[in-house]
This record gives structure tokens, C-alpha cells and sequence, in this order.
């Protein structure tokens, strides 16, 4: 790949191509493609070069058709209230060739990630796609069906297997077995719509080891920011449009059906493990750690097939995600990789991923997994490289280029980008902390942007200057400055205007799906506002998912830590088919538990409950049934210093 941020460009059309910028989106994108030269500070208005792409290599898209059967006519998915949760006809303006309002780059993956339908991959291997975030692959066994990956929403799922099955003249098979790659919600959420009664004795439901406690872990912690910042990342609000949301470079969206979950009953704990599902034999390789805390690849021996999991795509991934999560290790991703690459020469004619196409071809193959293995070993290695002499992630960042051998397309920055993965690796090892101490105690965003407006001369000064800076073609020091009024001035209607405008010529130019649905919901929320979400539907049996202890810990990170300084609480919580008793205690602000089979006789209440009724006192809905003994007002005390999460808290404004 090319230099994720070229810093020196000869700029012969500058004083042009800046007079456009300032003018609008469009105009701009006249005189100035992505990656090209840019005025005056020497940025670009874009932080990839496009320049060197080869358009005539159409392997993708022939990859991309190979074995199509028929799409889902019309490509809407609706639930049952008859609410839209998918609408692939929506991307239909992607047949029409690249605007001035999108990187070329990103319309020609977004064209390849909207295709969608049923595919042949192999012998007994199908996969649909295009019907959610992520694909669905379907494997004949000898009697009934293997589905991989359901997934996110209920909806999907049941609408991309009765595509199979009306096409496959299927409708009586069932399905044998049900196998989740790794603990993402978009490769289990659909569950239900595959199996509707859940799991039963005779149905295996298969993961790696490890996977229930992560696959339910982000929706105990950090949830519902998660989920906020996830409507930036994937561009949720955003209309389907050439100005609007392209796509997400993964897939083209999330759905908006019912979430649910099937635990596993069969859990995957080696690498080499070999099990038969319904005569088909599978050979795991187990990849935790890469891009998921708990993952597997697994290759199909007597099919001469190997699914790659989310481990080897059509594009760059994240090492760190936008949304927020932990970093994943770029070394480790490497090292399976490498492994895999050893595991299946020789023994397959194609991979498959649960995103994006096939790759056919043995030595395809080896070359896909090499440049992607490569990709993020090189990522890696420099940035420690580079914090071994002393540059912090943000120059990182600004100094890394990939060697033109790895400009190839499956590593384009189209979901992770080397700008930020880079200070993803350097956050892994290093932390926030640069060691400059000028960025030790840093006043909030506000009252720093208070200060920066002030020494500029005031608000009206401030956003002058920054239209200078896009003047001279610096887009991002503008942004800078025009957000410091902003959150100084959140009222300032100009300021505002501004940055949203620059927002959207940046979101325009990017070559990266999740930048361009950052920058332009973050310029969609500076002019209309916070829109409240419409997110998935968390089922409850993803509820009854959590154990009684993630339970209690979603309820300690939610307590308002100043309102409960002076309260000093004990309580029981009883649950008597577990044969548990956890003692809860309030005190210095801070819940705290411990659990045994005998009562606390220093307890002030004592809740006797199963998880279902602890589940539905924790949504509001009342002690019920639960059996009380003691003070009940402890308990009301108590959820009087839980705190509601906001799932519509402002980020582009104060």
C-alpha cells in the first residue's frame, strides 16, 4: 500500500484546488481527487494515496460473481411489525460510477461489498451474502444443513437460509449444527432465525473455548458506548446515498432485527481437533487473539475448503476498532496467519471468510494470507521500531509507509487504517501517556478550547483564522480550531456551520468507509443535532447470556459514585436453584461482592430470586415474586444511586 499520509506533494494547481475546497464538496472534488496535491501546509485533503491503484485488475469482481445463483428479490428485510431491519436495494446508486463525493477507491469496494444473494463456493459450500454486516455460509451435510456465522439479526438469518433453501429445493432439510467463528455479534446474533426452538440435543452448537464469556462481555462494560460511537463507525443515521453512507468496507451495514444468542454446547479447545458434523469432516485451527479474543479458522479436508474466519478479508482490519475495544495483537494476527498459511498449502482450492469473497486458487490463496500476514507483521515491527526512538503514535502515524510489494487491494484501508492501527499498537504497549509532560494534566475539552479561543483573540478571531487554514488547504488544523470555538461555544451557529462543512469534505475524500461515516455523521449532528438511535433489539435470552456475576458488575459500574459516599449497605442476593448466596456491599461509593452457599447473618436485606426475576428487577419491572426478608428500603437505596447509561450522549458538541 501507498503512505497512509503523504507529506510532501508538489502542489503546481494549489491556489485552484484551495479556492475550490473553500467553496463546496463538490466543486472541490472538481479540482482535487483524493490523494492528490494539496495548497499551502502541504496536506492532503485525504490521508491515503490513490494514486498507483491498478482499476484495470478485475479479479475481485470476477471472484465476487463466481458462483452466483439469485438474489433475495426484493432485497428488503422487514420484521414482523413490518419495520425495515435491512435494505440492500438502498445501495442501488453504487451501479453508477464513482461521484465527485466519494474516493474512487472506496465506491469500487463498496460496489463489490453490495452485491448480493447466493453463491456456489464449492461442492456443498454456499454462502449468502450481502444480507447483513457479514456473510452466511450454508454446508450440506449428509442429511441436513451446517450453517457458519448466523449473522446479526433473527430476520436476516431466517431470510438469507429460505433463500438457500428455495434455491437449493431444500425446504425439508434441517439444520444439523450451527458454528460460530468467534464472539462477535455479527457471527451469532441471527441464531435464532436458523434455529427457532434454540439449541436441542441432536443439534450441536460449535465455538472456539472462551467464547460465551466475550461474546457477552462488551454488553456488561462499555455497551452503551460502544454502541453510540458504532452509529458513527458504521454511519447508522446517515441516508444511502452518493453524499451519504457508502458502506462500512466490511460489509455495507448492520441490521436492525432481534439480537439473540444460543449458547454453545460444544466447545472447540485445539489446534489439529477434527470433528464430523452430519458426515462432514472438520479440521480447527484456533487463532485467539487476532480479531477476536476467542477465534478459529477451520478447513474442510474431504472439500478441499478452508474458512478463514474474519482473519484474512479484502481489506486492511482493525488492530484497533473506532467504536472503542481492546487492542488486538498485530503480531499474534500475524503469527496465525503464518501457521495457516504452513496448516493448508496444498490441501485447498479456496478460502472463504464470513465478510466479503472466495479466493479460488491454491497459490491465491498463500499470496491472499502472505500480503495480509505481512500487512499487519509490518504494522507491527515499525511502530515498535519507531517507539524505540522515541516518536509517539501521533508522528507514527504521520511517518509510516507500506512497502509498494503490500499495495495490493485485500490491504486497503477500508475498515482499519494504518493511521490509526498504528496508534492502536502504540497504545497496546505504551498507553496514552506520550511522556511529555506538558500532556500529563491537560484541561477537559472544554475549558481548553475556552483558553485556546481567548488566546486566539475570541470566537469570532478564531473561526477567521480557520478559514484561512482552509484557504491554504489545511483542513485538519481548521478542524482543529473550529471545533475549540465549538466546545467553547456550542451555540455558535457559524462555528458549526464550518466545521460541518470541513467534516464533510474530509468524509468525502477519505478512502476509509468508517472515516467518511464519522466525518459525515459528525458533520449531520453539528447541523440537525443528536438523532436518538434505533439499535438492535437485545433479545432476552442474550440477557440470560450474562452470569449472575457480570450481572452484579453491570450494576457496580453504574453506580454514581459521589451520591453513594455515605452509604454503607450489606445485602444478600440469594439464589437458591443455583445453591448461591452473593453478599453484596455498598460502601466509599464502591459495590463489592463475594459469594458462598451460606447467608450473611450481618446482611440488612435478603432477596431470594432466580436470574430471570433478578433480570427483570434490573429493567425497572419490580420485585415481583422475589422473596424479601429484612429492610427492602436498603434495596431502593440502593437503585436509587444507579446511574442510567446515556445511549445518545453528544460528541461532536459538548
Amino acid at each position: 500500500m501507498s503512505p497512509i499520509n503523504r507529506r510532501r506533494f508538489v502542489a503546481a494547481a494549489a491556489g485552484a484546488a484551495a479556492a475550490a475546497v473553500a467553496v463546496s464538496p463538490e466543486s472541490a472534488f472538481a479540482a482535487h481527487r483524493p490523494g492528490g496535491g494539496h495548497a499551502g501546509s502541504g496536506d492532503s485533503i485525504s490521508a491515503t494515496d490513490e494514486g498507483d491503484l491498478n482499476y484495470d485488475d478485475d479479479t475481485d469482481f470476477t471472484n465476487a460473481d463466481k458462483g452466483f445463483i439469485a438474489a433475495l428479490t426484493p432485497g428488503v428485510i422487514k420484521n414482523a411489525d413490518g419495520k425495515v431491519v435491512w435494505d440492500a436495494d438502498g445501495y442501488d446508486f453504487l451501479k453508477k460510477d464513482a461521484p465527485a463525493t466519494a474516493s474512487k477507491s472506496l465506491w469500487r469496494q463498496s460496489q463489490l461489498v453490495s452485491k448480493q444473494g447466493l453463491y456456489k463456493v464449492t461442492d456443498r459450500i454456499y454462502q449468502v451474502r450481502g444480507l447483513d454486516l457479514s456473510n452466511m455460509t450454508i454446508v450440506e451435510g449428509d442429511t441436513g444443513l451446517i450453517v457458519i456465522d448466523p449473522l446479526i439479526s433473527a430476520e436476516t438469518a431466517a431470510a438469507a437460509l429460505k433463500l438457500y433453501r428455495d434455491h437449493r429445493d431444500a425446504a425439508d432439510k434441517k439444520v444439523t449444527a450451527l458454528i460460530y467463528t468467534h464472539p462477535h455479534v455479527d457471527h451469532f446474533g441471527g441464531a435464532y432465525g436458523i434455529l427457532p426452538d434454540g439449541a436441542s440435543a441432536d443439534v450441536p452448537v460449535v465455538a472456539p473455548e472462551g467464547f460465551l464469556e466475550h461474546a457477552v462481555s462488551e454488553n456488561v462494560y462499555a455497551g452503551t458506548a460502544m454502541t453510540r460511537r458504532s452509529s458513527y463507525m458504521y454511519g447508522a443515521q446517515l441516508p444511502k446515498s452518493a453524499k451519504g453512507q457508502i458502506g462500512c468496507g466490511l460489509g455495507q451495514n448492520v441490521s436492525l432485527g432481534t439480537v439473540g444468542l444460543i449458547p454453545p454446547t460444544k466447545s472447540i479447545t485445539k489446534t489439529g481437533q477434527v470433528e464430523t458434523f452430519d458426515g462432514v469432516r472438520i479440521e480447527f485451527q484456533m487463532t485467539p487473539g487476532t480479531e477476536a479474543p476467542a477465534e478459529m479458522n477451520f478447513v474442510f479436508p474431504d472439500l478441499r475448503a478452508v474458512c478463514m474466519a474474519e482473519n484474512a478479508t479484502h481489506t486492511m482490519h482493525n488492530i484497533i476498532t473506532l467504536r472503542g475495544a481492546q487492542v488486538r495483537d498485530a503480531r499474534e494476527w500475524a503469527h496465525y496467519l503464518n501457521e495457516s498459511i504452513d496448516l493448508f498449502a496444498g490441501r485447498v482450492d479456496v478460502a472463504f471468510a464470513s465478510h466479503h469473497w472466495p479466493t479460488w486458487g491454491g497459490g491465491e490463496i498463500s499470496e491472499l494470507l502472505a500480503v495480509q500476514r505481512d500487512l499487519y507483521a509490518y504494522m507491527h515491527d515499525q511502530t515498535l521500531r519507531m517507539i524505540n526512538i522515541g516518536m509517539t503514535g501521533r508522528e507514527i502515524a504521520e511517518e509510516i509507509q507500506l512497502p509498494p510489494a503490500l499495495n495490493v487491494w485485500a490491504n486497503r484501508g477500508y475498515y482499519g487504517s494504518l493511521s490509526h492501527n498504528v496508534k492502536g499498537i502504540y497504545q497496546r504497549y505504551m498507553g496514552w501517556f506520550d511522556a511529555n509532560p506538558a500532556h500529563l494534566w491537560e484541561h477537559t475539552p472544554v475549558d481548553e478550547a475556552k483558553r485556546y479561543v481567548k488566546a486566539l483573540g475570541g470566537r469570532t478571531a478564531t473561526v477567521a483564522k480557520a478559514k484561512g487554514f482552509v484557504k491554504d488547504g489545511d483542513l485538519r488544523f481548521a478542524a482543529t480550531l473550529l471545533n475549540h470555538v465549538v466546545f467553547a461555544d456550542p451555540d455558535h451557529k457559524t462555528a458549526k456551520a464550518e466545521l460541518a462543512a470541513i467534516y464533510t469534505k474530509l468524509g468525502y475524500a477519505t478512502e476509509n468507509a468508517v472515516w467518511r461515516n464519522f466525518y459525515l455523521t459528525g458533520a449531520m449532528e453539528l447541523t440537525d443535532g443528536v438523532t436518538p438511535g434505533r439499535s438492535t433489539s437485545v433479545s432476552p435470552t442474550m440477557m440470560m447470556a450474562l452470569s449472575v456475576d457480570q450481572l452484579i458488575d453491570s450494576v457496580a459500574i453504574r453506580i454514581n459514585g459521589p451520591k453513594a459516599w455515605d452509604l454503607k449497605i450489606r445485602m444478600d442476593w440469594s439464589f437458591p436453584a443455583l445453591g448461591v448466596v452473593y453478599h453484596l456491599t455498598l460502601q466509599n461509593g464502591v459495590l463489592t461482592y463475594k459469594s458462598d452457599d451460606k447467608a450473611d447473618s450481618g446482611a440488612g436485606v435478603t432477596l431470594s430470586m432466580t436470574k430471570p426475576q433478578l433480570l427483570a428487577l434490573l429493567g425497572g419491572k419490580g420485585l415481583g415474586d422475589i422473596e424479601v426478608s429484612g429492610d427492602a428500603s436498603l434495596l431502593q437505596k440502593l437503585l436509587g444511586v444507579v446511574e442510567k447509561p446515556d445511549p445518545d450522549f453528544a460528541i461532536v458538541t459538548p
